[in-house]
């Protein structure tokens, strides 16, 4: 098995890694942290949560067609994200945010080294399991 095979075989772990700590993470910052989730947030775990056991049995059960199992739930995860971190940074006008009770979509609750934002991890989240998925091939049987 040369490399490339050893790394598209490993993609499926990757995307499920990262789902699994968006996961912990999240449930970190509001239940740990009790930072609540604005609405934007709550879609995205919405569309996250149910990542970590689609891709999690795929791997277990030996599906490649996993990935068209869990595309969909995280291209969802990723426009929405896409869509909050517009808001955040202000390139969407607040008027047309659907955060009207509770925490605002903007609200700064974490800036570490001046640029992480929760908005930005669940982007990066989002992108890094579609780029795994996108990426992984089907083995020949």
């Amino acid at each position: 098995m040369n490399v490339k095979n050893k790394l598209n075989g490993m993609l499926p772990y990757f995307a499920w890694l990262v789902a699994l700590l968006g996961v912990a993470g999240s449930l970190f910052f509001s239940e740990v942290m009790l930072l609540p989730p604005c609405v934007l947030c709550w879609y995205q775990r919405i569309a996250l949560y149910p990542l970590v056991f689609v891709i999690g049995a795929g791997i277990i059960m030996r599906d490649h067609r996993m990935k068209y199992y869990a595309l969909p739930l995280c291209i969802a995860g990723l426009i929405i994200a896409i869509y909050h971190n517009l808001l955040y940074y202000g390139f969407i006008p607040e008027s047309i945010t659907p955060c009207a009770e509770g925490v605002p979509c903007n609200a700064v609750q974490i800036e570490w080294l001046g640029f992480i934002t929760i908005p930005l991890m669940g982007l990066g989240a989002f992108v890094f399991i579609a780029a795994c998925l996108i990426l992984y091939k089907q083995e020949e049987q």
